[in-house]
């Protein structure tokens, strides 16, 4: 009789609910969504934005630079 009351009680109550970490997730690329509308909206380029971009093309030259000296290597063993 204990549990049944117990059971009852804890049908109506309401537990707190926590997000899942999909919901963050989806609340997090909402947000950037918003973010980058926004900024495209205005026509401003976001800092975080350059900076990616910057550090984007930094790795790229240092992968070409790469390629380039392994290039150069093989040739000179030829």
């Amino acid at each position: 009789m204990f549990i049944a009351a117990l059971l009852i009680i804890a049908k109506k109550w309401k537990q707190p609910k926590c997000p899942s970490a999909d919901e963050l997730i989806n609340k997090m690329q909402d947000i950037r969504t918003k973010e980058y509308y926004s900024a495209f909206k205005k026509q401003e380029i976001l800092p975080h934005a350059t900076t990616w971009m910057k550090l984007e093309n930094i790795m790229l030259s240092e992968i070409n630079q790469s390629q380039k000296d392994k290039q150069s290597y093989a040739r000179s063993i030829n």
